[in-house]
């Protein structure tokens, strides 16, 4: 087994959510958050450093609140980082959303749906809620398709940065 069990947030059929590590994790971060392409609808790029900080920053908040954070994928068959999966506070804001980001050659693999469902079971059965949301920009149609296949619903538009962003929302099912 590649993972220690009492990191484990959740799983799904092929992957496995977990806390990051830093030691073993920081080149993974960096090769996701610094590539221009990954991170076109999600964040500017980022530097090593920027990434160091950035991750140590994301593992000092599982302290604070081990039910949410940002998360390191896994695929349970070879071990391989994926992406990153999320579920935080929206800023400046008490609301809650989640959000992904995946390696180039993991796109297309229907990682990014699979991690949803898993990840609204997770956190319906781990908190109170009755909803979450999901921040895409305008032009990311692909992660529009995830949110709206996953039962989200467009919930009106927000501003950000300059960039016209699409707010979805899922609630939880009574």
């Amino acid at each position: 087994n590649f993972f220690r069990m009492d990191k484990i947030i959740f799983e799904t059929e092929r992957l496995i959510v977990r806390q990051y590590v830093f030691k073993s994790d920081a080149e993974n971060f960096f090769l996701l958050n610094s590539d221009e392409e990954v991170m076109r609808y999600i964040r500017a790029t980022k530097s090593r450093e920027e990434c160091d900080a950035f991750l140590k920053k994301n593992i000092e908040a599982y302290k604070v609140n081990p039910l949410m954070g940002r998360w390191a994928a896994n695929e349970k068959a070879t071990g391989k980082f994926v992406g990153s999966f999320a579920i935080i506070p929206i800023e400046g804001s008490e609301d809650i959303q989640l959000g992904y980001a995946f390696l180039k050659e993991n796109w297309g693999k229907g990682f990014a749906s699979e991690l949803t469902k898993a990840a609204l079971d997770y956190y319906f059965n781990n908190t109170s809620a009755d909803h979450i949301y999901a921040i895409a920009e305008k032009a990311n149609t692909a992660s529009h398709n995830v949110l709206l296949k996953n039962s989200f619903v467009a919930d009106g538009t927000k501003k950000e940065d300059g960039k016209e962003l699409l707010k979805f929302i899922y609630r939880k099912p009574v």
